[in-house]
């Protein structure tokens, strides 16, 4: 069992949604905090916030994790805090939405940088820490998207089949260090991913941030390598991908983003998304 109380948690993408999920739970559970984020208001009201409902230090951070040079930034504040890293929850995601050629080229090289480049800088940097001490933990925030190709989601899906495969790896790695490794997997989560965007999910088929976050960190908890913090039926969409071909996969999946309206995206004017 891993013991929160008195452990000093970094989560990133902390302003909002699943990441101000994990920082609530982790407060809720003892932990001291790091929050990383590009939004100083939204980290700084947060951090006010968790101060006054738990008695735990939470500290902010602000960067922006498309910037490659983000790791080494958020890495040398925490220096300047004196604090060594238990538990590094590594949640910023970002994506876009639609036809990859129809599409603005920016938000998935952004994605790119977020989801993947920003992750193993930090998880490199941090976790050389972790095994010099002999322990500390890492999640890293995949998604049931990473087990089949996405049309309409190609990028997106993409980062989160590397983040699979790179905490598969590592984790048996760091076998036995004192370092523990744990990919989490949600479906379809509440966060407001696509409010910039024209098209929503189905509120009947997503999990909140809160149950994501709580499941996870029990997971976690539990020893686990893997954790698939949603609903059942999420977890079990995973499994056809490694029985059917991947072009099949493809297609179904493709299929089922055009009837959700993903092969026809258009990007709100910001004043009213």
């Amino acid at each position: 069992m891993h013991d929160y109380t008195n452990t000093t948690a970094v989560v990133t993408g902390a302003s909002k949604g699943l990441g101000a999920a994990y920082a609530w739970e982790l407060a809720s559970r003892g932990a001291h905090l790091v929050l990383v984020a590009r939004s100083a208001d939204a980290l700084n009201s947060l951090a006010g916030q968790i101060r006054k409902a738990y008695s735990v230090r939470v500290d902010v951070v602000v960067a922006d994790l498309s910037d490659r040079r983000s790791p080494q930034t958020v890495v040398d504040a925490i220096g300047k805090l004196g604090l060594d890293v238990d538990l590094l929850v590594n949640n910023a995601g970002s994506g876009s939405v639609g036809p990859f050629l129809g599409r603005p080229l920016e938000p998935n090289l952004q994605s790119v940088d977020v989801n993947v480049t920003a992750l193993v800088g930090l998880v490199h940097l941090l976790g050389t820490g972790m095994i010099e001490r002999g322990r500390g933990g890492i999640v890293n925030v995949a998604s049931t998207a990473a087990f089949q190709p996405m049309p309409y989601q190609a990028s997106y899906a993409a980062t989160k089949a590397f983040v699979l495969s790179f905490t598969e790896a590592l984790a048996e790695e760091v076998r036995h260090t004192g370092l523990r490794v744990m990919a989490a997997h949600p479906g379809a989560t509440d966060t407001g991913f696509f409010d910039s965007t024209s098209v929503s999910m189905d509120p009947k088929a997503t999990d909140t941030p809160a149950g994501v976050a709580a499941a996870t960190l029990d997971d976690f908890a539990h020893g686990r390598s893997v954790s698939f913090p949603g609903r059942a039926s999420s977890r079990a969409g995973t499994w056809a991908s490694r029985l059917l071909p991947r072009a099949t996969v493809a297609r179904i999946t493709g299929n089922l983003n055009r009837k959700a309206g993903f092969d026809d995206v258009s990007d709100l004017d910001p004043a009213t998304s």
